[in-house]
């Protein structure tokens, strides 16, 4: 096989830039922040873990893409009626909860960002307009370039501001402060929560496939498998260095502080951004106000477009096996209905900041060792060739995330039955 060009990459580059923008969301700027906050450095081996282990079944994506062309909703067809619904059943149970929760917290920094004091609801009603009528168009293009725009000021913000927490305050909790046990029924169930979108739940491989079939077809070049796998690691990559990037923030500013997270997402954004401020200074304000908020917006842009594809895929593909309609208007309703289903969620709960984020993360936990089963299974099928096929360390490396995914989910379900 031909090495990989440097004009092969710039081809290739776009749907591991998506799936990070993805990623660092609800998981980084929320989760990995208040175990941050809650218990210092004590979890960074959750953080790193969950991004080992949960590695090859995201990278199967991508390769399952190139190697059939297909994405992997069809793949799953292949394999049996019962893959298929397992997929389907888990993305319709979570969908509206997932975006709920990633629009709310965008909502909830709208107002730190533009001054202007409007209800948590209203904001994320303006912002999902504002995200159907960009992505109605039904354009893979538009959100290629959004995303890569979006994510260089997020991973320059977030990198800033972690070194001038660094520079400016350091490691210092409070002589006195005692720092909490993470194995009580509390600690626990947030552990798992962590770890449940760290980065991203293993269902966004399915997504990863049909963003790496769309960038073929928008390029109209079929790239290598090197080139492939260098735009995932790239994404995969520099989204676990952001969330350890927002754990080291929240280590650094709130560990010790004494504070509780707030459980409204208002109340949430407003504490993040004041403690910031507080211990590195008024001055950097808007550093972290954009870094929240650019964080937040790219990840409700990324899944507001990424669920009416993946239901479209859904519909067609259960209904007669057959590739979806290409008609952009079934897109464009679907784009419509999700959003608005979203925002009824949203009206229904209220502001339960905390507990929607705590569902969809842990539910995304507990269905991640069958998806993953799934992933490890299609990727060896016969219609993905030995070439494609995963190396012996990627093997038993998918065996053991498998393991390791199975028995944490087995230890929160006795931790919550005990």
């Amino acid at each position: 096989m031909r090495s990989s060009t440097l004009q092969g990459i710039k081809y290739s580059l776009g749907p591991g830039i998506i799936m990070a923008a993805a990623a660092i969301g609800v998981s980084h700027l929320v989760q990995s922040t208040r175990a941050g906050a809650e218990f210092g450095f004590a979890l960074v081996w959750a953080v790193v873990l969950a991004n080992f282990f949960k590695y090859p079944f995201l990278e199967f994506g991508p390769r399952y893409a190139l190697a059939t062309g297909k994405n992997m909703i069809e793949g799953y067809a292949g394999m049996g009626q019962w893959a298929l619904w397992v997929f389907n059943i888990f993305t319709v149970s979570t969908m509206f909860a997932v975006h709920a929760a990633v629009t709310m917290v965008t909502a909830s920094l709208a107002t730190n960002l533009t001054g202007i004091d409007l209800p948590v609801l209203l904001w994320s009603a303006i912002i999902l307009l504002f995200s159907v009528l960009y992505l109605v168009r039904n354009t893979y293009a538009l959100l290629d370039k959004a995303i890569k725009i979006l994510m260089i000021v997020l991973a320059f913000s977030t990198i800033t501001a972690m070194i001038l927490a660094f520079l400016n305050i350091g490691y210092t909790p409070k002589p006195d402060f005692l720092a909490p046990d993470v194995w009580t029924v509390s600690g626990v169930a947030f552990l798992i929560a962590l770890m449940g979108w760290m980065p991203i739940p293993i269902d966004a491989s399915a997504w990863q496939s049909i963003w790496t079939v769309e960038r073929i077809k928008q390029t109209g070049y079929k790239p290598k498998l090197s080139e492939v796998l260098f735009d995932f690691n790239l994404g995969y990559i520099g989204a676990a260095v952001i969330a350890l990037s927002f754990l080291t923030l929240g280590a650094l500013v709130m560990y010790g502080s004494g504070e509780d997270f707030a459980a409204s997402a208002a109340g949430f954004s407003n504490q993040l951004i004041e403690l910031y401020t507080v211990a590195l200074g008024e001055w950097a304000y808007f550093i972290i106000v954009i870094c929240a908020f650019t964080t937040m917006f790219s990840t409700t842009l990324t899944v507001t477009d990424t669920y009416p594809r993946v239901v479209n895929q859904m519909i067609f593909v259960t209904r007669d096996g057959k590739k979806p309609d290409e008609n952009r208007s079934v897109y464009a309703y679907l784009l419509v209905g999700i959003s608005a289903g979203t925002l009824i969620l949203l009206f229904v709960l209220g502001d339960q900041f905390r507990f929607l984020i705590d569902l969809a993360t842990t539910l995304s936990f507990l269905a991640a060792p069958v998806l993953a089963f799934m992933n490890h299974k299609l990727i060896h099928r016969p219609e993905v060739e030995e070439s494609f096929r995963p190396k012996k360390w990627l093997y038993w490396l998918s065996v053991s995330g498998i393991t390791f995914l199975s028995v944490f989910a087995l230890i929160y379900l006795y931790w919550m039955l005990i």
